[in-house]
């Protein structure tokens, strides 16, 4: 543990961390006076933000669930008041009628795209739960209610699953679904309720029998209306940030179910993973790769920062429910590269994209990615403390 005691000697606890540096330096960045909605970038050579006047529905959403998850981790601090705003911006422009939400909208909610996107619909519902959680505010659920009636109403597929948004697009993603179970979880441990994880059992179920490569045990990312892998490099694409993200949900839903197959699941996904998906830090900075193909190979030798935060919650979910050794082991190293190849621990800016020995590859900031970085730091803090999860 000699590595994380001095990465606690350099930035606190995790929560001190985020209520000190993370959370008030990008509701400082995010917000701009008399400006509404949440900046989509952040240019740190620039120290500006982006000069677009665009906003999504996307960014909006993760950025409400980012303030309001720190809200309930510091609540005298100033994040409540950036939650709010998203809150309401969600609501008054991004939103269009019962459970519809435009892509991209202008500053004024003017429609810039105006398709109804599932993996929009994913992070509202999200947002929804947790903005809940902060303030108790009924019209939350309300919106949540709205929502999950337009996707089985709207965007329900034949074929299984839903459609990616409002104008049919292809091809067909795992990814939306992965965070409509995200979602489900949220809300059924912000309200109780066992209707969204039902709701969370079909997508398991969906998972497993259509987005799972049963000979190689890995995840697909790309399919057709029939949720065959599309032709090409890009049916053969597996993202090792992916797995592990999908480790960590599958995991919880076993906590919250009881169903064994998704705990069995998990293991499939993670072993791939490990096995196919990780730098050993022989050439590089211990790290996910951003891509691999079916057999393992290497696709993508980059990497994101958001693969990094995925392996880092799998491995807590392994080390809280499982009481895997091995997963602690890798922990650690994990963590440490966070911080010393992408995360700076005095601004909590970082590069988004580093080459397989570390460079910065990208180092212009979307700021959608903080979705990412406060959950498994919230994570690491309450598996850290031994806290219950939700």
């Amino acid at each position: 543990m000699k590595r994380i005691e001095a990465l606690e000697a350099t930035i606190g606890s995790p929560r001190d961390w985020l209520a000190q540096v993370l959370i008030p330096g990008w509701i400082e960045r995010a917000l701009q006076p008399g400006r509404p909605g949440f900046v989509e970038h952040f240019d740190p050579a620039q120290a500006r933000h982006d000069a677009g006047a665009v906003r999504t529905t996307l960014v909006t959403a993760r950025l409400t669930y980012v303030f309001s998850h720190a809200h309930l981790l510091d609540p005298s601090g100033p994040a409540l008041a950036a939650a709010q705003h998203g809150f309401a911006f969600l609501r008054d422009r991004c939103r269009d009628g019962q459970g519809r939400f435009r892509h991209v909208v202008g500053e004024d909610g003017t429609p810039v795209d105006a398709r109804t996107d599932l993996y929009d619909l994913a992070f509202v519902l999200f947002a929804m739960a947790w903005f809940h959680r902060a303030t108790r505010d009924g019209q939350a659920l309300a919106i949540a209610d709205e929502v999950i009636g337009f996707i089985e109403r709207e965007m329900s597929h034949p074929e299984g699953g839903f459609a990616e948004d409002t104008l049919g697009t292809l091809p067909r993603r795992q990814n939306p679904h992965m965070h409509l179970l995200e979602a489900f979880h949220a809300l059924a441990e912000a309200t109780g309720e066992k209707r969204w994880l039902d709701r969370a059992g079909d997508i398991v179920r969906l998972a497993r029998e259509r987005m799972v490569d049963t000979e190689t045990g890995s995840l697909g990312e790309y399919f057709t209306q029939d949720w065959q892998p599309v032709p090409g490099a890009a049916g053969a694409l597996r993202e090792p940030g992916h797995h592990f993200e999908w480790t960590w949900l599958l995991l919880h839903h076993w906590r919250l179910t009881g169903d064994v197959a998704a705990r069995d699941l998990a293991d499939r996904l993670y072993a791939f993973a490990i096995r196919h998906g990780l730098d050993d830090g022989v050439a590089g900075p211990v790290a996910a790769f951003d891509g691999v193909d079916r057999t393992g190979k290497l696709v993508a030798p980059t990497k994101l920062l958001w693969p990094q935060t995925e392996a880092i919650k799998a491995f807590l979910a392994r080390i809280e429910l499982l009481g895997d050794d091995d997963a602690a082991r890798r922990f650690e190293p994990h963590l440490d590269g966070l911080f010393s190849t992408f995360v700076a621990p005095d601004t909590g800016l970082w590069f988004n994209q580093v080459t397989r020995s570390g460079a910065p590859a990208q180092t212009v900031i979307p700021v959608r990615v903080l979705y990412h970085l406060v959950l498994a730091l919230a994570e690491w803090d309450r598996v850290g403390r031994g806290a219950a999860p939700g």
